[in-house]
């Protein structure tokens, strides 16, 4: 159980390692492009679009090959498309591989959480994800190492590609473990799946897929235009912007981390208000006019209140809408948080280029809100349904 469980740990430092990488680099690529500052928001977008159908398709993808089996083959396909970016050299190229990069990361984001939404506690949600993050930080300070010593941002991803390769390997050689917990592991999913109409209908399910829209898209807004807000609106050099960026990446990971203990004390639901309004101290502070060392810490403070929101709403789906259905439930909820990922930090790379980069505060400010909106009708609507 617990080589198992540190196998899974590895796999979500896996998931975590590319997702900051465009971000941390883009200051550097899109001159070298020639292209707008925005266009990162177009490959943003081909990446959320693959990991939405990928999703979807997780509940049927898990039930027939098993949780093991899709989550080696998806860090592979992984692995395989940012080695593809590392030998880019166009903007176009970069369209083509964030196919196979988009398509590589829903199935097991899925499978993965819903497994130890059923099987652990709440803390171990937390660790996974704060897993996460320690690949989520390590990925730009590796790209910013790279940027600073001379080396290109290929050469950044391709570091990352090497180190997917070698966690392949490692959870292909553990798929015997995976084969040994399959019967026991997905008893869950014995029952016929539900359809996204049936999905739509059960109470409360629309409100947490609007609440995890919001959320991801907060997270990947921050994430994907720290560093050219840093760069464009403080007058951080790209490269120290690079490094910098990672600082959101940190809050959330050492955030996680604190919150596994904080997790064995309180419930999901208040662990989630305390990172909303933690991320609303630090959107606050980015606005405060004091310079680039606020923004670091309003960047720091917003990842610090990001950590426990989303292992918190992945471990109360069974809780809340029944060990049954929650494989399904958490299949549409990662693919309405991609479709956050997927439109909204590009809205905000249009908006960055035809009024203002200085906005970005107030744009995580609004979805801040709706997320809590929703967050409080998900709890109302469950409430009143007991």
């Amino acid at each position: 159980m617990n080589f198992l469980l540190g196998i899974i740990y590895l796999s979500f430092i896996s998931l975590g390692l590319p997702d900051a990488l465009l971000g941390s680099a883009w200051p550097k690529m899109y001159l070298e492009f020639q292209v707008p500052v925005s266009y990162a928001g177009a490959i943003s977008m081909i990446i959320a679009l693959g990991t939405i159908l990928s999703s979807l398709l997780s509940d049927r993808l898990t039930r027939k090959f098993g949780t093991g089996a899709v989550t080696a083959t998806s860090v592979g396909i992984t692995a395989f498309a940012l080695w593809g970016f590392s030998i880019s050299h166009s903007f176009w190229m970069l369209c083509i591989w964030a196919i196979p990069y988009g398509l590589g990361a829903g199935s097991v984001d899925a499978s993965l959480n819903n497994y130890v939404a059923l099987h652990y506690a709440s803390k171990h949600m937390s660790w996974l994800h704060c897993m996460w993050g320690v690949g989520a930080t390590i990925g730009p300070y590796i790209m910013g190492a790279a940027l600073t010593g001379g080396a290109s941002w290929n050469t950044g991803y391709r570091i990352i590609s090497v180190m997917q390769v070698v966690l392949t390997a490692i959870i292909v050689f553990s798929l015997p473990k995976w084969k040994g917990r399959n019967v026991s592991a997905e008893e869950h999913i014995e029952s016929k799946p539900l359809s996204l109409k049936e999905i739509l209908a059960i109470p409360g399910a629309k409100a947490i897929m609007i609440c995890f829209f919001c959320y991801c898209a907060v997270e990947q807004t921050t994430m994907l235009w720290a560093s050219s807000y840093l760069n464009l609106a403080k007058g951080v050099a790209a490269q120290t912007a690079a490094s910098f960026a990672g600082m959101f990446c940190i809050g959330i990971t050492i955030g996680r981390g604190i919150n596994g203990f904080i997790a064995m004390k309180l419930k999901d639901s208040q662990m989630i208000r305390m990172g909303q309004a933690i991320i609303f101290l630090g959107i606050v502070v980015m606005m405060l006019p004091f310079g680039d060392v606020f923004s670091l810490l309003g960047f720091s403070l917003i990842g610090l209140g990001c950590a426990p929101v989303y292992p918190c709403i992945i471990h109360s789906t069974p809780e809340h809408f029944g060990a049954e259905r929650s494989q399904a439930l958490i299949g549409v909820q990662m693919a309405s948080a991609y479709v956050g990922t997927c439109l909204m930090p590009p809205l905000f790379g249009l908006i960055a280029n035809h009024i203002s980069i200085h906005l970005l505060p107030v744009y995580l400010l609004i979805l801040l809100a709706v997320m809590v909106w929703m967050h409080e009708l998900l709890n109302k609507t469950v409430n009143s349904e007991e």
